[in-house]
């Protein structure tokens, strides 16, 4: 059996972090994987996830089975920070191995209901929705998001849109767009949720940036504003971010039915497809983040500790456009100041990528994609500098063709 397997495409994510580990240069710059870093160059561990750590420790509790959903108190403190309370009776909110096993775990509910169905997914996007929706068994299409100078372009996604079919379902960010960084507005949020409604769409909501781009509260406004309009809402929340959990693979997956009636056999679906899939998820993470929710001093230093995070990105940005704008007028990369979360989408192409990997060892996605969030304050004159010498490169490119 084992010699018929064929080489698997190896994820081109994980490929460039290796060449990037491979390369000896001292000043290069990982700007690849979503993980925030402190100006030390390190992830670390918050604080209010440590005091919790050390309170779960000394009590000592059991590390007997817990049901198929997960933890019931984590789950609990999720629903709460993300919907208001009129929205709970109709809510079912389900432990899940991480933001991606939230995905994976709605991606098999909607092809056990409709198996028919298609996952409309925008262009660009994160780069694993698509296969996690297809090895679910989904069939999968992709609406425009970006207008080429890289803004959101509502015109073109609604009418890409409108060739979906009723009980299809639209992948939406909640917040700070993985890759682009650029979000829809409050009005393009309320035109959407009409037109989903109008055409009888469901949202699937990803919403794996929760605080980072305007803040805890802010950035739930689009995911509330739509679950408060419509009959149906699918959810995907991670806790790898904004609690720094990403190795404890903490996340949840929600379903808003219409009416309480329907939450049963929601759960009952949801249990057994877990059942088959992971049986449950680990514990340690729910457990931290059901306790930081619910002690009121946990919860207060997180949320500082977050919105210092916040900040921290936002401030990397402003700076490295200042460091742009030093070095002349350059509105494509301008854009990266009003961007949102970790990522940036840079307007450049997969050779310019490899350019910036080849010259000066700064490594992001081929698509373009930089972390935002892996930058220290010293690195950023280097990197300007390389970004404006790309772009100088390729218009000198352009002209010779010209």
């Amino acid at each position: 059996m084992l010699e018929f397997i064929q080489p698997a495409q190896p994820d081109p994510l994980w490929a460039m972090l290796s060449a990037y580990r491979a390369d000896l240069r001292t000043d290069k710059l990982d700007l690849i994987v979503g993980v925030y870093r402190d100006e030390h160059g390190q992830t670390p561990t918050l604080r209010a996830v440590q005091q919790a750590e050390t309170l779960l420790a000394s009590e000592g509790d059991s590390k007997s089975y817990r049901g198929l959903t997960g933890n019931d108190a984590f789950n609990q403190a999720m629903t709460h920070l993300l919907l208001p309370p009129a929205l709970h009776p109709r809510t079912t909110t389900v432990q899940t191995v991480g933001g991606t096993g939230a995905l994976r775990l709605l991606c098999d509910m909607i092809a056990s209901i409709h198996p028919d169905a298609t996952l409309w997914i925008s262009n660009p996007g994160y780069i694993n929705h698509e296969p996690i929706a297809r090895k679910a068994g989904l069939q999968v299409r992709h609406y425009p998001y970006l207008d080429p100078h890289g803004a959101l372009n509502e015109a073109a996604m609604l009418d890409r849109l409108a060739q979906a079919k009723p009980g299809d379902v639209v992948l939406v960010h909640g917040c700070c767009h993985n890759p682009s960084g650029v979000d829809l507005s409050a009005d393009q949020w309320a035109t959407l949720s009409a037109f989903l409604q109008e055409k009888r769409l469901v949202p699937l909501i990803d919403i794996a940036y929760l605080g980072l781009g305007n803040g805890l509260t802010a950035d739930t406004t689009g995911l509330r504003h739509m679950a408060e309009t419509l009959d149906e809402v699918l959810i995907a929340a991670s806790c790898s971010k904004n609690l720094g959990l990403y190795c404890e693979r903490t996340g949840c997956a929600m379903v808003i039915g219409k009416s309480p009636t329907a939450r049963t056999h929601i759960q009952s679906l949801l249990e057994n497809l877990a059942r088959s899939n992971y049986s449950m998820p680990p514990d340690h993470g729910a457990a931290v983040a059901a306790r930081i929710m619910h002690t009121p001093a946990l919860n207060a230093l997180w949320m500082d500790e977050l919105e210092q995070m916040r900040l921290r990105i936002r401030q990397l940005r402003h700076a490295l456009t200042d460091q742009i704008a030093a070095l002349g007028d350059y509105p494509a990369l301008a854009a990266i100041r009003h961007h949102k979360g970790m990522f940036s989408l840079l307007p450049f192409d997969k050779p310019q990528m490899q350019q910036l990997r080849r010259e000066f060892g700064i490594y992001g996605t081929d698509a373009g994609r930089i972390n935002l969030a892996g930058l220290t304050e010293k690195n950023l004159p280097y990197l300007a500098q390389a970004l404006v010498s790309t772009l100088h490169t390729d218009a000198l490119d352009q002209e010779m063709v010209s």
